[in-house]
């Protein structure tokens, strides 16, 4: 549930609470006036979160428990334009879009999905040799297999990738898309990572390397981030999403995106 500027209730009253404990003092109306807001962005800041008064999962988690603050911060975002040369309207159109809203499971870990036809190509690229790779299929045809499918999310997929890392690590490290962008663990060279190993290190740690990766990812394709820098959404998104990019609008999302953080935030 999202608490915005104008939202009443139950749970608005939980959060003026919570902020007033945090040491952000509000009066418990119950509903999402400026002066909460003015809370809210304030303990964000303090907080090294996305300064956007928009109270989700990760202001309520960092509220409920300082300690673990694993989520991406307003230096982040900053960081991230500053690499791509771009505006922040502009990072904060791909975050509104593109990111996979939260990069991290409710137990820290982030977030991945486990692709089985990808860990066979692995197998292959990174000869583990004709028995072993016949072995895994046929004793793991869940994880290990020509066709895609078997996807399971959250905690699941990492139990699967578990099972997977005692066929082969690197190949099952490589055969998962990770955090807030789901970059595939195989682009970790591409990417100038010195391993797959040190690649998904750097995934469990923050959500700001998740975005680390997403630049050195349009940064690899200079058609990609020619079409961002010049804010051409459609040829950005025909590249980045697919040539299903129309079916679902991502250029129109982007483009809609970018223009209402435009007038919020400076270039």
């Amino acid at each position: 549930m999202l608490l915005i500027l104008g939202s009443t209730g139950p749970a608005v009253k939980v959060l003026q609470h919570r902020l007033t404990k945090a040491g952000f003092k509000v009066v418990e109306t119950g509903t999402y006036d400026e002066l909460t807001l003015f809370a809210v962005t304030r303990f964000q800041r303090a907080n090294n979160l996305v300064v956007d008064g928009i109270v989700g999962d990760k202001t309520t988690g960092l509220l409920l428990n300082p300690a673990q603050n694993h989520w991406l911060s307003q230096s982040d975002l900053a960081q991230a334009a500053q690499d791509l040369g771009v505006s922040m309207a502009c990072v904060h159109a791909i975050k509104t879009v593109e990111s996979k809203g939260l990069g991290f499971l409710n137990d820290g870990r982030p977030k991945i999905l486990y692709e089985r036809h990808v860990m066979l190509k692995r197998l292959h690229k990174n000869r583990l040799g004709k028995i072993t790779i016949a072995n895994a299929r046929t004793n793991h045809p869940d994880l290990v297999n020509q066709k895609p499918g078997g996807y399971k999310g959250g905690t699941r997929a990492h139990n699967r990738l578990a099972i997977a890392q005692t066929i082969d690590d690197t190949s099952a490290l490589e055969s998962c898309s990770w955090g807030l962008f789901q970059i595939m663990g195989y682009h970790w060279k591409h990417l100038g990572y010195t391993s797959v190993q040190e690649f998904v290190a750097l995934m469990h740690a923050n959500e700001g390397n998740h975005w680390q990766a997403f630049t050195r990812f349009v940064k690899a394709d200079k058609a990609l981030h020619r079409a961002l820098k010049a804010q051409n959404w459609s040829e950005f998104a025909r590249r980045y999403n697919g040539p299903a990019y129309k079916k679902n609008h991502y250029h129109t999302k982007l483009a809609n995106a970018y223009h209402s953080y435009q007038p919020q935030v400076t270039p």
